[in-house]
């Protein structure tokens, strides 16, 4: 089978994005995840099924099985854009590795067209699965959420002990641009010495481009409600502006990279 033939299922495709890699972007979002992190903002991004949603507009069916030209189809409208911004597509999820051969799929057939490619990951995977991946990945966006196992598997119902080895070593291995990516959450991680100590390990990692922390936000919590599942962060209040600068100098005062809120 071709690439342009291989199946993968996505819940969804979005245009102009500007938040998910350099320039203007088209982000692909698939199916399935390994973690399920308490704050996540797309809850029908987790299970591979597909779902049905109540929605303000009627129930949606959330899933659908396409082709790699299927989706490429929808990307090549905005080459003019990519080419003008420096965009191009970016996987997304749920964790596309997850779905690793339509993964690699999209992203092989994205750059022999000349399209530049990005991943939005947690690095959840085989090593194996990862390093096939690297040569077709121009950006690597790393979300990594805390150094502490314990904490991590609390909170996502899992350790991290695999995404902190795999972060190293994707970034020993020099075939991709990496940025580290910090959700930040109250209760979770929004403290200045969990911060610094996120900023240490990326610090520690050869060639990281940078660290973007992302405040938490509750733009998803509708959902939940749809899919008829509780949103356990209901009582959170996301992080405000006094708290985000804080951690923004806890982090650059514990590193030499690059450090910014939002993506």
């Amino acid at each position: 089978m071709s690439d342009v033939q291989t199946i993968g299922r996505i819940f969804d495709i979005q245009r102009y994005s500007i938040h998910d890699g350099r320039g203007i972007r088209t982000i692909v979002f698939l199916k399935g995840c390994v973690l399920r992190c308490r704050w996540c903002c797309n809850p029908e991004s987790q299970r591979y099924e597909i779902e049905t949603m109540q929605t303000q507009d009627g129930v949606k069916t959330m899933g659908r099985d396409v082709t790699v030209g299927e989706v490429l189809e929808t990307v090549e409208r905005d080459r003019g854009y990519y080419r003008r911004s420096g965009g191009g597509i970016t996987l997304s999820g749920g964790e596309s590795l997850c779905q690793p051969k339509f993964a690699l799929a999209l992203l092989r057939e994205s750059k022999a067209r000349g399209i530049s490619t990005a991943i939005e990951s947690m690095g959840c995977a085989e090593w194996e699965t990862i390093r096939e991946l690297l040569p077709y990945i121009d950006q690597y966006l790393l979300d990594i959420k805390h150094t502490n196992p314990d904490k991590h598997r609390e909170f996502t119902g899992k350790s991290n002990e695999l995404m902190l080895e795999n972060a190293r070593k994707i970034a020993e291995s020099g075939l991709t641009e990496l940025t580290v990516r910090v959700p930040v959450v109250p209760t979770f991680n929004a403290s200045e010495e969990e911060i610094a100590g996120i900023a240490r390990f990326a610090d520690s990692l050869p060639g990281v481009k940078g660290i973007h922390l992302l405040p938490y936000h509750r733009l998803g919590q509708d959902k939940y409600a749809g899919l008829g599942r509780e949103y356990s962060m209901a009582h959170i209040v996301p992080p405000d502006n006094e708290l985000m600068a804080k951690l923004l100098s806890a982090a650059q005062s514990n590193c030499k990279l690059h450090c910014q809120i939002g993506g």
